[in-house]
Formats: C-alpha cells, structure tokens, sequence
C-alpha cells in the first residue's frame, strides 16, 4: 500500500451513538469540530465513555478513518463487512493508515484537511456486530507488541465536502515522526 496518495472508497455519519453509521453521498467535516450532523461532532470528547472519565477532553476523535484493505482481509478470514459498519466516517483505499505517524494530513479533494491524532482502540461492541470481530482487528508484531487495526482517528483542520471517488494526498509532518499510538 502507498502512504503517499488514495481514495475516499466510502463516507459515513450518523447523529445518534450507534456503532454502525450509513452510508451518505457526501459528509461535510467543520474544522476544529468534526463531521457535520455526526454524535462525535465537537471540540469536546463525544465518545460516552471519554464523556464519563472527563467531558472537558479535547475531540481528538473527531473523525474516525479505515482503510478498506482491512475489510478485504477481515472477508478473507468470514466476516462481513462494509464501509459504515463499523463507526467509521471515511474508508479509504491505497494508504497504509496505521503507518502514518502522528500529525499527519490527510487532504480531501480540493479542500478538507484531517489531522490524524492516532489509532482508534476497538472494544467489544464489534462483537455486537459479528462474533470475534474484536479480536480480529488486533493483532500482535513480531515482538509480540498489540497491533491496532481498526483505524485512526484526526481532526478537522480546515472545512470541505468529502465524498466517495474523493483523492486523498497525504502530507507527512515535519521533523521526528512520532508513532501513532491509541487515543
């Protein structure tokens, strides 16, 4: 897979805290907020149980990225899946989101920009979804340290319509990059 350009496969929101979201023509991400018209929309944690712990946390899960070769290979292994059914606002094709580091820009046509912040920690209500979904989206490296493959998730850091078909250009930080890591 690239980490230097690819495609918008899918967007996806729902207003109501619900894991699955639908498929939509188009989504309109608000810089500094998030995905118009989502639950996780805000400058604020939206994630119920971030909003328990503290619901002054910043939104660094405004929105949630996964890229479509996860599905492939989660197909691969029985399960059936499909763009929005797993929370996700944007499936992307032909970039290795969990490689990215932190800080890097995800460029949407013309227009909106995401920051990611890091990797999206999945929980059981996958398995709500199809049993053994959860364990399916970990993994293990080579040194046995736990693999996050559900995605990565950023925030809005300039306005724009994305929508299916979409090119995405990714501009890597400056300096150090520093390893996505769970938010």
């Amino acid at each position: 897979m690239s980490t230097r350009s690819g495609v918008v496969v899918a967007v996806s929101a729902s207003p109501a805290h619900t894991m699955s979201k639908p498929n939509l023509d188009s989504i309109t991400l608000i810089e500094g907020l998030g995905v118009e018209g989502d639950a996780h929309v805000g400058k604020t944690v939206k994630h119920r149980s971030r909003v328990r712990q503290d619901p002054t946390q910043p939104n660094l899960r405004q929105v949630h990225l996964i890229h479509e070769e996860l599905f492939e290979e989660l197909r691969a292994k029985g399960f059936s899946v499909t763009p929005g059914l797993v929370g996700e606002n944007i499936t992307t094709k032909g970039i290795d989101l969990l490689s990215l580091p932190t800080d890097t820009t995800l460029v949407f046509g013309d227009s909106a920009e995401v920051r990611i912040t890091g990797l999206r920690n999945p929980c059981a209500q996958l398995d709500g979804i199809q049993p053994g979904l959860m364990q399916a989206v970990l993994d293990r490296d080579g040194s046995g340290n736990l693999v996050r493959k559900s995605g990565v998730m950023g925030v809005v850091t300039r306005s724009g319509e994305v929508r299916a078909g979409d090119q995405i250009a990714v501009r890597l930080p400056e300096g150090d990059h520093v390893p996505l890591d769970r938010v």
